[in-house]
């Protein structure tokens, strides 16, 4: 019989360090940088006040203030998991205080909405299509369960376990009960966090339920639309495909709409297909996997083109000057192919998590850690650059409990097996089969593909040790204490090592790194013609600042010149925090004599240049300029 239940176990990030030069060092700039910015920010624009109860709103009010809570709850949560890894003093008192705010704010009933509670109280509840007050729930929901798993202390879990209960009470098929559900997914996912943190079932069937109901018929949002005087044809987005909720969740065969709500959507149904061992849920979330990532990912791991719907439009439409794909969008992503990793261990779910951490993700923060992308293109006339906070400021938070987090993707464990599912040179700290295991990694990942993993049980141990081999690695070589192998990567992407390990057992790893071309399906209009460079798990870009006068959409390379290794890597300790830089020959539109000439009869000249590109990441980070992924390919 097909199951759902995960096969693997994800390993905390409270038991993963880094101490290498890439991760160890961003991590710093979250701790001692980005988490103190984002709680300034919040405190500045009254996001902090706010449960202070003592505000004054104009009605109606901006959506952005009326799903405030969710951004400090955010913080609570990037804070809880810094003092998890980091404790200090000054910021367990802040989080303190944030804590207790939050739990002043809160109704006898256990409501807990800021907006609704001061501003509109009469209208709790009337509008879950689109007023975020499960979402500002789910978000709270989960910065208390961080709260108690990087304080130990249960007055927020309390407070939100209460709150967790007056939403049981008023929604669901029971006689008397709304059935209403989640306009903004997250509700569904932080109710299975609960649920692991306390035990308690109810909640487990909650977010069960607002996960079933979705899309059901008759509308809810029909219903509650009505219910206000109002005509639900009259609905803004004129579809609730904007909301996932157009149909059931099992009868959705495409991923539409607003891309964070289908991603914390769709993050939640993975975890209830393994919670409930639902096959049907999880062969939904596989489906619709199937769409996202062949027909309406970024080459970045971006998603959702469109500002209009902040989402996806339809199969193939990428373009890359007005990509949208919003940072949140990125995380969602990541956090959805964590869940559906789980399962089985999948390397293709590893794959979509590396690309789109290394690269949409990682452009969304600046090497400073201060200014952040809520949209990230793909090209850019110089004109779009990071700030330091958003009118609505969504994103820096959601990077900051990402960050914070991040030593959770990294390792899995299973019965008699242990999982690398990406590479970092730090320890995980592991129990196999409840016996304690460490991996030691020694790398300079992601710009060189070799590793080196010292093994270390406790005392001699049987298990298995599956790594993972890169969907961009198209050849590698590995040997067991300098003895070479002959091990094949397995259907699931990943080298099975199965032995008994002793102390001191060495594996090496090599994954060539070529510096390559990638080229989008033809269906892709937008990028005909068009290739971008990789070389890892990095896609990389043209930038103005090390191109002067040339404008970079009249670069184009030769396909040849790459494929002949005619492109060198070069390391650039004293650029961009430290990167690998690619140079190699192209060629550039000669403009010369067009001045007043619109338009002949023979084509312009080109001349030879040498072009420098830099990992996507890390534009954006010196002068203002120009920036291109997708360059053109010469004959």
């Amino acid at each position: 019989m097909t199951r759902a239940k995960h096969q693997l176990e994800p390993v905390p990030f409270t038991a993963v360090t880094f101490d290498d030069a890439f991760w160890a060092s961003r991590l710093e700039s979250n701790r001692t940088v980005t988490i103190p910015h984002v709680y300034q920010q919040c405190e500045a624009t009254g996001r902090v006040s706010a449960f202070e109860l003592n505000f004054e709103r104009e009605v109606p009010s901006p959506i952005v203030l009326i799903f405030g809570d969710s951004d400090l709850a955010k913080w609570i949560e990037a804070a809880s998991y810094s003092l998890a890894t980091h404790p200090e003093p000054v910021l367990a008192e802040l989080v303190d205080q944030a804590a207790d705010k939050v739990i002043g704010a809160q109704q006898p009933d256990g409501y807990l909405n800021t907006h609704f509670t001061v501003t509109q109280p009469e209208m709790r509840w009337r509008n879950l299509r689109d007023w975020h007050e499960m979402y500002c729930a789910g978000h709270l929901i989960e910065a208390a369960v961080a709260h108690y798993q990087g304080t130990g202390e249960r007055k927020l879990l309390d407070a939100l376990c209460r709150y967790a209960d007056h939403i049981d009470a008023t929604f669901g098929r029971e006689p008397g009960k709304r059935r209403g559900y989640p306009g903004h997914p997250e509700l569904e996912l932080a109710l299975v966090r609960l649920y692991h943190a306390t035990g308690e079932p109810r909640y487990l069937s909650l977010a069960t339920y607002l996960v079933d109901e979705r899309g059901a018929q008759p509308h809810y949002y029909d219903i509650e639309a009505r219910e206000r005087g109002e005509d639900p044809a009259a609905f803004w987005a004129k579809t609730y495909e904007y909301c996932q909720a157009h149909v059931p969740v099992r009868d959705q065969t495409k991923v539409v709409g607003h891309a964070v709500r289908a991603m914390y959507l769709f993050s939640g149904a993975a975890d209830l297909a393994h919670e409930n061992d639902d096959p049907s849920l999880l062969t939904t979330c596989e489906r619709l996997w199937a769409n996202l990532i062949g027909r309406r990912m970024y080459v970045t791991g971006g998603i959702g083109p469109s500002r209009h719907n902040e989402g996806f439009t339809e199969d193939y439409d990428l373009p890359d000057e007005s990509a949208y794909a919003e940072t949140c969008a990125t995380i969602g992503l990541m956090n959805w192919n964590q869940r559906l990793l789980q399962t089985a261990g999948e390397s293709k779910y590893a794959d979509v998590i590396e690309r789109a951490l290394y690269n949409g993700f990682l452009s969304s923060v600046s090497q400073d850690g201060a200014r952040f992308f809520y949209e990230n293109p793909l090209a850019s006339a110089g004109n779009h650059h990071r700030q330091g906070w958003f009118k609505c400021p969504c994103c820096p938070p959601n990077i900051a409990r990402t960050l914070a987090s991040l030593g959770g993707y990294f390792y899995s464990t299973g019965k008699r097996a242990v999982w690398v599912h990406h590479y970092a040179q730090g320890i995980g700290s592991l129990h196999v089969d409840g016996k304690q295991v460490t991996l030691r990694q020694i790398t300079d990942y992601p710009w060189d593909g070799a590793v080196r993993i010292e093994v270390g049980p406790a005392r001699p141990q049987t298990f298995a040790l599956h790594l993972r081999v890169p969907g961009w690695c198209r050849q590698w070589s590995l040997s067991v204490n300098g003895v070479a192998t002959d091990l094949k990567q397995h259907a699931h992407g990943y080298i099975a090592i199965e032995r008994t390990w002793q102390p001191g057992d060495t594996v090496v790893l090599k994954m060539e790194m070529p510096v390559e071309m990638v080229w989008a399906n033809p269906a892709v209009r937008f990028l005909e013609g068009r290739t971008a460079l990789q070389r890892g798990p990095l896609i990389y870009c043209l930038e103005g600042a090390d191109h002067g006068d040339i404008l970079l959409d009249r670069i184009a390379i030769d396909p040849q010149s790459v494929s002949a290794g005619e492109f060198g890597v070069e390391w650039r300790p004293d650029l961009l925090g430290g990167v690998n830089i690619l140079r190699g020959p192209a060629k550039v539109i000669d403009a010369d004599g067009w001045d007043d000439t619109l338009y002949r009869q023979h084509p312009p000249a080109t001349r030879p240049i040498e072009l420098t590109a830099i990992p996507y990441y890390a534009w954006d980070n010196r002068a203002p300029g120009e920036m291109r992924v997708w360059l053109r390919a010469s004959s």
